[in-house]
């Protein structure tokens, strides 16, 4: 199997280290494997494929899909280094407000699994990122929400406290208001 899957912290989110061939050419390496997956319990049919480029301090979340358009999501980073979270939004979950987290990076090579009922962000590490990941789900914009990145219920810990964000990213609600509302998966 090219591929090593390890259990976060949450279920259903899994550090997913493929097999990395070099020689004296480089390397190669299968990034995605459909039957691989499936034997831990990755179904998922992917149908779009996204790709990002940020500097270091841009914090890019913590977003997710409401359902009908929920995603689950394959992350990987391409160029730098990137600290990669999901939290569990799932509403009668034993871990809901929980994190799993990990930094992927070119170097490592790592991608995080991040299942639907979760939201996902990252926070770049190094001087540039290149970030793609494949979603089961196209993006919607009137299904897009998000949890603010500093819920202290939540408790990230962040590796740089005064990030760069986006406007929307900086007034997503606390993990208690999407609970109150009934936001939660």
């Amino acid at each position: 199997m090219p591929f090593e899957f390890e259990d976060l912290n949450i279920p259903g989110v899994f550090l997913i280290k493929p097999r990395i061939f070099r020689d004296d050419r480089g390397f190669f390496l299968e990034t995605y494997k459909k039957e691989d997956l499936k034997k831990v319990g990755i179904d998922s049919e992917f149908v779009q494929d996204n790709y990002s480029r940020s500097e270091y301090g841009v914090l890019r979340g913590m977003h997710f899909q409401r359902e009908p358009c929920a995603q689950a999501k394959i992350v990987q980073c391409i160029r730098g280094a990137i600290y990669d979270v999901a939290v569990d939004l799932r509403r009668d979950s034993p871990t809901l407000g929980k994190y799993a987290s990990y930094i992927l990076s070119e170097d490592n090579r790592y991608q995080l699994y991040v299942p639907r009922g979760y939201a996902h962000g990252f926070l770049v590490l190094s001087d540039i990122a290149e970030v793609m990941y494949k979603v089961d789900n196209p993006y919607s914009p009137e299904c897009e929400g998000g949890l603010i990145w500093n819920d202290i219920d939540v408790n990230i810990p962040w590796p740089i406290d005064d990030p760069v964000l986006a406007e929307r990213d900086q007034s997503w609600p606390s993990l208690n208001t999407l609970i109150r509302e009934g936001e939660l998966f």
